[in-house]
């Protein structure tokens, strides 16, 4: 079979599946492979016109090594996963030099298949399972080229109504199979630069996320959605200031205490995107019951790993909760923290209010208060600060973005006496009406506060909203309308042309229904779908599956459907296996009986004992005799002990 030629048109649907397979990963593995696919596949080409010899075997184990050096100092001389799918990628192009045959074509074939499912390692999304039809394609028809024949002619035509006939059953495997974690689900090791919160944030950088449309995650509500000036979205705590910027504390490693469930509870499920970070967003004070994420100091949500992958998870949220109604001396110290020097005059007017409003609430109101009063204003393009930057912003400039805002608040507060610190995360979200879901992007990224009150916990207070409540009543598009333009240079900004924007929305909830219903169909869903599907047959559960459980074992071991073999025919082929070594096989075309008298010839000392089988074989076989395998037996018998002494 190996040495068959490869038909023409499995030949071509080959190298078309290939190529198909190969185009999305040239975004993804190192450029050089793009150029040894190329050589292979003219080589390939040319060795099929007899233009070129097969290389020696000596070359392609030369090359192979080259190529496996070459990935691996690619990948930095580590062995993630993104090397081992280059390995996959290099041994997918370079089985083109050794394709010998048929045999080679179906390993190719095999090659490919797996390369189409290495590449949702990196892409998982709709439009690439859409596009990975293609190439699924053109290998099936790849598979009825090589019978050849005039079924080739009709390769695409043939492989595109045997996927359509696979696809009940793929249906019914995706929905009944035991689920396990996928193949895109492994972690990847290089960790791509992403848009995103980073883990210390100076107001800038909030500012310069507002300017992104990428998609962070997405949430459905389970009942009423909460109204948007209580969709914070927390991520992270900062709780360390530098004179310059916010960084994390405590809190990033410590883990919360055990709280009670207090008030009404807010119930959603959140599908967020990759941004190689381990933490995960949720309202206030939420809770998930996923054994990898725990709950810190901070009441943020926090896996044990990046989320590299898009990631479902349901949470659950109390708002009413009393968080730390009292605070241990180390969180104390930590959120009175400040630099031993610098913006003095902010200090001065902290101590004034300190003075003027001993209670927490009071000056907190106070500073808002001002915010709302004076001459500040929220803008993406603030001043730039100095070595005081508090000082500048809050006396001089007055302008800036929630960053600014927050972070000066928290340091007036913790300057006045009272434990605060700043909340990063995102804020609002923009309602899709098909799927009744938000969708939070870059730039609802925003920063907020919170300050701790003896017996009440952490309180949350928003200084963005005092100067531009349209940016959490609305969103960041209405508050910079009059101001500033807003994503020109996005699709977005196409969002007042009602049809276009129909067509984003939709589009938009076609990605969503994919990421939540296909990828994150795991094994609570599948678990939670079937129980709604046979919750009513539970009792019958066990009695039926054991008994068809027993039956199936019944039928694999009497396979009553299995044709039992002649027993004359049986018979007749240890006959021939008898006379085999001898050199005596039977000819194409050659009967019974003229075989039989060639083999008395040739062994003129078994003639009695060949004649007296094929005999008693024939009058069984063709002159109605009753078959007596145990007279054909006995004569195979006396011709076995007959040729041992030839």
């Amino acid at each position: 079979m190996s040495r068959r030629p490869i038909p023409r048109a499995g030949l071509a649907w080959l190298l078309a599946g290939q190529a198909l397979v190969l185009l999305p990963l040239w975004f993804e593995l190192p450029p050089w492979l793009l150029l040894l696919w190329l050589l292979c596949t003219g080589w390939r080409v040319q060795m099929y016109r007899s233009r070129l010899r097969p290389p020696s075997r000596g070359l392609r184990g030369l090359i192979t090594v080259l190529a496996a050096v070459a990935v691996y100092v690619s990948g930095g001389g580590g062995f993630g996963l993104e090397i081992m799918a280059a390995l996959l990628v290099a041994a997918f192009v370079l089985k083109l030099l050794e394709l010998d045959g048929p045999r080679d074509a179906w390993v190719l074939i095999l090659l490919g298949l797996f390369c189409q499912v290495v590449a949702f390692l990196f892409d998982a999304s709709l439009p690439w399972a859409l596009y990975s039809l293609l190439p699924l394609a053109a290998l099936v028809a790849a598979m009825i080229g090589l019978q050849g024949g005039e079924g080739a002619r009709q390769a695409p035509r043939l492989a595109c109504s045997l996927l359509l006939q696979a696809v009940p059953l793929a249906l019914l495997l995706f929905l009944c199979f035991p689920r396990m974690a996928p193949l895109w689900s492994l972690p990847l090791n290089d960790h791509q630069g992403r848009t995103g919160l980073d883990d210390n944030a100076s107001p800038a950088d909030i500012a310069q996320l507002a300017q992104s449309p990428e998609l962070v995650f997405r949430a459905s509500f389970e009942g009423a959605m909460p109204p948007r000036t209580l969709l914070y979205w927390r991520a992270f705590t900062l709780e360390r200031f530098d004179g310059r910027r916010w960084l994390q504390g405590l809190s990033r490693t410590s883990q919360a205490q055990p709280w009670p469930e207090q008030g009404p509870v807010v119930s959603y499920r959140i599908i967020q995107e990759p941004n190689d970070r381990p933490w995960l967003f949720a309202l206030d004070t939420g809770r998930t019951v996923l054994a990898a994420v725990s709950q810190r100091l901070d009441y943020r949500l926090q896996r044990n790993r990046p989320v590299d992958q898009t990631f479902g998870y349901d949470v659950k949220s109390w708002p009413q909760v009393v968080r730390d109604p009292s605070l241990s001396e180390p969180m104390r110290r930590q959120s009175l923290q400040l630099p031993a020097q610098g913006d003095p005059r902010s200090r001065a007017w902290a101590a004034e209010l300190a003075r003027q409003y001993p209670e927490p609430p009071a000056l907190v109101a106070a500073l808002l208060a001002r915010f709302h009063d004076q001459d500040y204003h929220y803008t993406l393009r603030p001043d730039t600060l100095g070595q005081n930057s508090i000082d500048e912003f809050l006396f001089d400039t007055r302008r800036g973005f929630c960053g600014h805002y927050a972070g000066a608040m928290t340091f007036v507060l913790r300057a006045a006496g009272i434990p605060a610190r700043m909340v990063v995360g995102y804020q609002g979200g923009e309602l899709n009406p098909g799927g009744n879901y938000l969708s939070v992007r870059q730039y609802d990224a925003h920063a907020w506060v919170e300050y701790w009150q003896a017996g009440q916990g952490w309180q949350a207070v928003d200084p963005t909203f005092a100067v531009a409540p349209q940016r959490v009543e609305q969103g960041l598009a209405e508050a910079l309308a009059q101001d500033e333009p807003f994503l020109q240079s996005n699709a977005l900004r196409f969002r007042n042309l009602a049809w276009l924007n129909t067509l984003r929305l939709g589009w938009d909830n076609l990605n969503y229904g994919w990421e939540r219903w296909v990828l994150g169909y795991q094994q609570a869903e599948q678990g939670a779908l079937l129980w709604r599907w046979f919750r009513g047959w539970a009792p019958w559960v066990l009695p039926v599956g054991g008994g068809l459980i027993l039956l199936g074992l019944a039928l694999a071991v009497l396979q009553p459907w299995r044709q039992r073999p002649d027993p004359l025919l049986v018979s007749f082929a240890r006959f021939e296996r008898l006379l085999a070594p001898h050199g005596l096989l039977r000819l194409p075309g050659e009967g019974p009986r003229d075989y039989a008298t060639r083999a008395s010839a040739a062994l003129p000392a078994a003639r009695w004992a060949i004649q007296a089988f094929m005999n008693a074989w024939l009058a069984q076989r063709y002159a109605g005799q009753p078959a007596t395998p145990q007279a054909l037996a006995m004569a195979l018998k006396t011709l076995r002990r007959e040729l041992k002494h030839t």
